[in-house]
Order: C-alpha cells, then sequence, then structure tokens
C-alpha cells in the first residue's frame, strides 16, 4: 500500500527560510534510511505560498488566486511516498521523522487510493487508461 506523509508548512518555510544545515542533513540520513528499507518511493519539498496559486473550479469557470494563503499550518510544505504494507507502518515511518530544533512538526498520514479502492465505476477500460498513463510517465523518467 502506498501511503503519502504530508510534512505541513510553518511560520519559517511559509516565509522561504531554509532549514540550517543540521536539519538538511538529518533529512537526508532520513531519506537514505528509507530508501535503503526499500519503502521510500519519492518526495519532495514544497516552496512557500506566496509563489503559488489557488485555482477554485467552479460551474462558472477557473478563478486564480495568488498566495500567499493564511493558516500556515494548514498548508502542505512537503511530502514523501511510501511503499508499505501498512498504515501503523507509515506511521512509524513518520514517527522517526527528524525535528527542528525549536517548534514542532505536522504530519500527516494518508493512504493513496488504488484501482481497488473506487469500485465498479473504476471500469477496465479507465483501469488500462490509468496503466498506461503511469508507464508513460516511468518511461519519461
Amino acid at each position: 500500500m502506498r501511503f503519502m506523509i504530508i510534512i505541513k508548512s510553518d511560520e519559517d518555510s511559509e516565509a522561504g527560510k531554509m532549514p540550517p544545515m543540521e536539519a538538511l542533513t538529518a533529512m537526508a540520513k532520513f531519506n537514505q534510511e528509507m530508501l535503503d528499507a526499500g519503502v521510500l518511493v519519492g518526495g519532495e519539498g514544497l516552496q512557500e505560498s506566496s509563489k503559488g496559486a489557488r485555482v477554485t473550479l467552479s460551474a462558472a469557470g477557473a478563478t486564480v488566486t495568488d498566495g500567499p494563503f493564511t493558516e500556515a499550518k494548514e498548508l502542505v510544505g512537503g511530502f514523501w511516498i511510501v511503499d508499505v504494507p501498512s498504515r501503523a507502518e507509515a506511521i512509524e515511518w513518520a514517527k522517526r521523522c527528524p525535528t527542528p530544533p525549536t517548534g514542532d512538526t505536522v504530519l500527516e498520514v494518508r493512504k493513496i487510493l488504488e484501482a481497488e479502492d473506487f469500485g465498479e465505476n473504476f471500469t477496465p477500460e479507465l483501469q488500462e487508461n490509468e496503466q498506461r498513463m503511469r508507464d508513460e510517465i516511468a518511461e519519461r523518467a
């Protein structure tokens, strides 16, 4: 099962402040541990919301709102995707994430939906198309 471990933004990340070398070193070690364990699928950090945009879609069309966005604790600052046998194991990996010397780190663990999670509405044709796109993405990488 694949899970996304989401790291929430904080005041520093929203201000565009890069982590100190010690924090980057600890994070690199954590990433290597997940890679060595064979569970890391991918992961990235994100720029602050002031450099982003929100696109709201409605029947009337699309509305674009430039950042920054309020409530930094509710914004995504980065993520990992891990492939582990259970939610409990994903949580255990999240608990091993290095913490900053000051403040708190908030992580959210969410299961990535798989074909079987969609039920009968996800027809064999739709599943085949999804797999074709995944294969094409992998080839491009």
